[in-house]
């Protein structure tokens, strides 16, 4: 039994993570602490003030434990990988979880290319970004292999020179062939240093190269080619026109505001690099009632720069944050280079800041009924469910589906929605073991089976192992199962969770003769369910996904099976050496009329195969 009073007694004098459970075992809350003794204790001490929302939490905690770390800084970044895993009800949350596009140059390459990444490696490329827009990413990059007719292909080069002909973009003049070697390596240097000078906003010596040679061809009246030429030019313009000049020292920063208004808060970043704007985007923080704008400014912080890749030298706050320093400390070490944060009271960039939060401003107000539209399809939408049954607690659904070609390829899905949201990242697929026909039951009996003992099984894992290294997809139940039918599916699953001994409401989807859905089925009960609202829509959308996923999946495994050549059935022909006769004979035709003695002299064959395959082609 936990006893908090004497579990307090127990806490250590030393930096780590604390997390706090109610009664279901639900993560209400993670937090970190210098000391951990003297912050967890702080709860249980009479009310000193923290608001309304952390005393309703406190009334809750059932049971607390905690992590010891080394450092405040690994205290930080563990917090911020707890918070990110379980999103837990009272901590301040960042809701928009957006990966930015880059420009990345391969100039790690002998000859580089020009593509689309949405993640920052450390390689030997050169990253230029981010962009808020992905639209506008794909123009420049489009633009740049217009300009410069940049290789695309996969190639190794110089290894890979002469050994293949030339791909279609080298024929439509989209290319300069450098894996036939019709371009030298100089030459293909110079391109690349022009192009990175265009990705660092240098576009005049672009533009009047393209003047002259539209000029030129103008003169010698090739009108198709100057027409080009113009085209560029107007490209070059677009592409230069989105970006706006902010600071001619040409550094990179982020300035950061917020708005709030009572429960919702929005912050807004603008991006500037190398001096200039090139996008701003708005942030959605949930939990706030009772924080302070510099306590969710610091929320945000934390949250948002341990996913984003790119971490610019400053940024510049609206307020001052608590743990300025020890933040500037981590992103130093994230970026490998000194990051400052800055709060300015003055000038240009106090009026960016200004900027920001004028902003912040506009979007809360826009968009604060968007806002309670979608609150009302998803975590709306889950409440009327959990009404209709009679629950309490429902965030989290699964639901499963079965399909099969007349028992060929069994598989079944699992898709997750959370809080009315569809989770991509905890979807499974199951390809069935023990099921050999088209028996949708026993199918599903299996998958259940294998879902809940795997997530029974990472819970075990979970006790022995460090916390930030024991997180499983199937790890967290669900609040409740759905299954695609009536009595007889929900049935299956009562029996597999009685026999694991767990306790997770079942409810079936049952569908009408047209196959649309039509109500809930729930302790041996069907349940009407209106039509028009949106818990009903809901469950649509949560049916027509699980379907779609299993639909998906069995076209995948059909596809494979389906690429087969009667090579295959050869005794002593694998995947190596039905290559290598395809490419000698170029035809299964051929092979077929080959001699032993020519099969011989393909150098994968030896001459028993060689044997065999004339053997085989003759018994036919």
């Amino acid at each position: 039994m936990f006893l908090i009073e004497e579990e307090l007694k127990k806490l250590p004098v030393k930096p780590g993570v604390y997390i706090m459970r109610d009664i279901n075992d639900t993560i209400l809350y993670v937090g970190k602490a210098v000391n951990l003794r003297n912050r967890v204790r702080s709860y249980f001490r009479p009310n000193i003030g923290r608001g309304p929302q952390i005393d309703k939490m406190v009334t809750l905690i059932e049971r607390f434990e905690y992590i010891v770390t080394d450092s405040e800084l690994e205290a930080l970044v563990l917090e911020n990988n707890l918070i990110k895993e379980y999103s837990p009800k009272y901590n301040t949350l960042l809701k928009d979880d957006k990966t930015y596009p880059y420009i990345k140059v391969t100039v790690g390459e002998e000859y580089p290319r020009i593509l689309f990444s949405r993640q920052m490696k450390k390689d030997k490329s050169r990253y230029f970004g981010p962009f808020t827009s992905a639209a506008a990413v794909k123009d420049t990059i489009e633009l740049l292999n217009k300009l410069y007719q940049f290789r695309t292909c996969n190639r190794k080069l110089p290894q890979d020179i002469g050994k293949d002909r030339p791909c279609l973009n080298y024929h439509i003049k989209q290319c300069t062939a450098p894996c036939q070697g019709y371009i030298t390596k100089e030459e293909y240097g110079a391109r690349v240093a022009k192009a990175l000078e265009f990705l660092n906003g240098n576009y005049q010596p672009v533009l009047a190269e393209l003047q002259q040679k539209m000029e030129v061809a103008s003169e010698n009246l090739e009108f198709e080619e100057a027409i080009r030429y113009r085209e560029l030019i107007n490209s070059v313009r677009q592409v230069s026109q989105k970006q706006k000049i902010t600071d001619s020292i040409g550094e990179d920063k982020d300035i950061i505001a917020l708005s709030k208004d009572g429960p919702d808060a929005v912050v807004q970043v603008f991006f500037v690099r190398d001096g200039k704007l090139i996008g701003r985007e708005h942030f959605y923080m949930t939990h706030v009632s009772d924080e302070s704008k510099p306590m969710i400014l610091q929320s945000f912080l934390k949250q948002f720069y341990a996913g984003t890749p790119f971490i610019p030298r400053e940024l510049m706050l609206q307020y001052e944050v608590e743990e300025q320093e020890l933040i500037e400390q981590w992103l130093t070490k994230k970026k490998g280079g000194r990051v400052h944060i800055r709060v300015p009271k003055i000038g240009t960039k106090e009026k960016l800041v200004e900027l920001a939060a004028k902003n912040a401003d506009l979007v809360l107000s826009q968009d604060r009924e968007r806002i309670k539209r979608e609150e009302g399809r998803t975590i709306g939408a889950v409440r009327e469910i959990a009404n209709l049954l009679g629950l309490s607690g429902v965030s989290r659904m699964e639901a499963f589906d079965i399909s099969n070609i007349s028992g060929f390829q069994n598989v079944g899905s699992m898709v997750v929605f959370e809080k009315g949201k569809p989770k991509r990242s905890d979807y499974r697929k199951f390809k069935i073991k023990t099921v050999a026909g088209p028996d949708d039951y026993a199918c599903m009996r299996e998958v259940l089976t294998r879902r809940f003992l795997h997530g029974m099984e990472e819970k075990e894992d979970f006790q022995n192992r460090e916390m930030d290294e024991a997180f499983g997809s199937f790890t967290r139940f669900p609040d409740l199962l759905l299954m695609d039918g009536g009595r007889g599916q929900v049935n299956i699953a009562l029996e597999v969770l009685d026999e694991l001994k767990l306790d997770i409401p079942v409810c079936g989807m049952v569908k009408d003769d047209n196959h649309r859905t039509r109500g809930l089925y729930y302790h041996n009960e069907e349940l009407p369910i209106d039509t028009h609202s949106e818990g009903f829509k809901l469950i649509t959308r949560i049916q027509d996904e699980a379907h779609r996923f299993a639909i998906e999946y069995h076209r995948s495994l059909r596809s494979k099976t389906q690429v087969h050549s009667v090579l295959d059935e050869i005794p002593g022909i694998g995947p190596s050496r039905r290559k290598a006769l395809m490419k000698y004979f170029k035809s299964i035709e051929e092979i077929k009329n080959a001699e032993v003695e020519e099969l011989t002299k393909v150098s994968e064959i030896p001459q028993s195969v060689a044997e065999e395959i004339y053997h085989f082609f003759r018994r036919q």
